[in-house]
């Protein structure tokens, strides 16, 4: 039946050139019933709130993080007005909360921004394109993480030069193969839904079979690229050998190794840091199976180092840790990113699960069509006394990014596609996917209101983008740019 999904997966590529709880175990509701929850073209209904404040959403949430480091996201942010969105995720979730809903949920990703898709190397070791960001993870309606995926899609293609009328073709394309492929899950049992995944070597194919070979010379270029994406790529680029032993470079603000940090812990030396962070190394490995917890044992802590990441995740705490096997002394490098509370909770409700960093564990293992074999949580204590909770995962284990900058309309259409599909599988695997499909119906009603509606909200992401830029301008926010 997996194969059978497959080829029916590839033929749709290949065609095409709210706050209820539902849940795939309520009971069974018709397309019908759901519609006059919310009506398909009610989805490209969207106005801004009265007394809507982007800019104070997003200093606000840098409250909780590191100070010095909010330039750095801020200047990051400020490139474009697709940087902006991606760094916007409160900002929208406060947005969609009052948007139409039909009131089925999911595990949502909760930042499906199409820079959010990737692929990735899975346990087999082959490259799978799925959503690979998982910050905000929460149980949520479906719709929105359809939305955030659609405008940004919008939003990306204007910022490459597209006309309205492009953009709208681009986003078009996206909805149909989510709402095509969703009906196809629908006709497959679970198991087979489960099995399910999308191989950046069947992309390939299908972009080669669509456009020619010539279509997927960077993709190709990409997938090698990929591949040598490991801890041992990790070693060599961000470490240097000190007595005789490899120890993360100093590169700051961007890359800080604990060895200078030491004061800020209210230590002499990273010798206490390394007593202390062993009994955490010890929580992190309790939420391990037991058989990645004898892998795990094979390596020893070596080094730790503090690390910017990404756009909107700058000024969170992330660290990346250097473990060195017993006998042969293979690096493993580890990244420990702080998980905060989802921007979706104040109006999805808060997570089950009391640890942040186990909601966003918990999240990418039901979503994803394979997890890293690293990924876990712990909570420590900071130095300045405040518990925060982290998730870790490896710091490069075969991840690939699409420069979506640089696609022509084919190119980003095709990988639109691909992300429409991706979202329908991840949301398939643990939500009512007969539902959704029958609401979704066979006509393009859904996907003209979604791409209306990301029209809409990719014209207020440039006003919200251009006031952001005019507070820079003025001084009242700081901003770095270029770091």
């Amino acid at each position: 039946m997996e194969d059978g999904f497959r080829r029916g997966y590839l033929a749709d590529m290949k065609s095409a050139s709210g706050t209820s709880t539902l849940t795939q175990d309520s009971p069974r509701l018709t397309g019908k019933e759901l519609r006059k929850e919310a009506t398909r073209e009610s989805h490209a209904e969207w106005e801004p709130a009265p007394g809507r404040d982007p800019l104070k959403i997003l200093l606000e949430q840098g409250e909780s993080r590191l100070q010095e480091l909010l330039p750095i996201r801020y200047g990051r942010m400020s490139a474009s007005a697709f940087a902006f969105y991606r760094g916007g995720a409160a900002i929208m979730a406060a947005d969609l909360a009052p948007t139409p809903a039909t009131g089925v949920r999911v595990q949502a990703c909760g930042d499906a921004h199409i820079s959010n898709f990737g692929g990735y190397a899975a346990p087999d070791r082959k490259l799978v394109f799925d959503l690979n960001d998982f910050d905000e993870t929460l149980p949520a309606p479906w719709e929105w993480d359809v939305k955030r995926m659609a405008a940004s899609a919008v939003i990306a293609a204007r910022h490459n030069g597209a006309g309205k009328k492009v953009a709208r073709r681009i986003v078009l394309a996206g909805i149909k193969q989510y709402r095509e492929v969703m009906r196809r899950l629908a006709g497959i049992s679970y198991l087979d839904v489960w099995y399910a995944r999308l191989d950046v070597e069947q992309l390939v194919q299908i972009l080669e079979e669509a456009h020619g070979t010539e279509a997927t010379i960077n993709l190709r270029r990409d997938i090698a690229k990929a591949s040598r994406k490991d801890s041992s790529r990790a070693q060599r680029k961000l470490t240097e050998e000190q007595d005789g032993q490899p120890r993360f470079t100093s590169r700051p603000p961007l890359l800080v190794p604990v060895r200078e940090l030491a004061d800020s812990f209210g230590v002499t030396d990273t010798e206490e840091i390394k007593e202390r962070l062993q009994g955490l190394l010890g929580q992190y490995a309790s939420t391990l199976p037991p058989d990645r917890q004898h892998l795990f044992g094979h390596y020893q802590f070596a080094d730790m180092a503090r690390k910017v990441v990404g756009v909107g995740s700058v000024g969170t705490r992330a660290w990346v840790l250097l473990f060195l096997s017993n006998r042969r002394q293979d690096p493993l490098v580890l990244q420990v990113k702080e998980a905060q509370t989802s921007v979706l909770a104040p109006y999805a409700g808060a997570s089950k699960f009391r640890l942040q960093g186990r909601r966003v564990v918990e999240g990418q293992r039901l979503t994803q069509a394979a997890s890293d074999l690293f990924l876990g949580w712990v909570r420590a204590e900071g130095p300045d006394g405040i518990v925060r909770d982290f998730y870790v995962r490896q710091l490069w284990d075969g991840k690939m990014s699409i420069d979506i900058d640089a696609l022509d309309e084919n190119g980003l259409t095709e990988y639109i596609r691909a992300c429409g599909g991706a979202l329908a599988l991840a949301h398939a695997r643990t939500g009512d996917r007969v539902a959704i499909a029958d609401y979704l119906g066979k006509n393009d009603s859904f996907d003209r209101a979604i791409a209306e509606f990301s029209l809409r909200y990719a014209k207020q992401n440039k006003e919200d983008f251009d006031s952001f830029k005019a507070e820079i301008d003025a001084g009242r926010i700081e901003a770095t740019p270029g770091i």
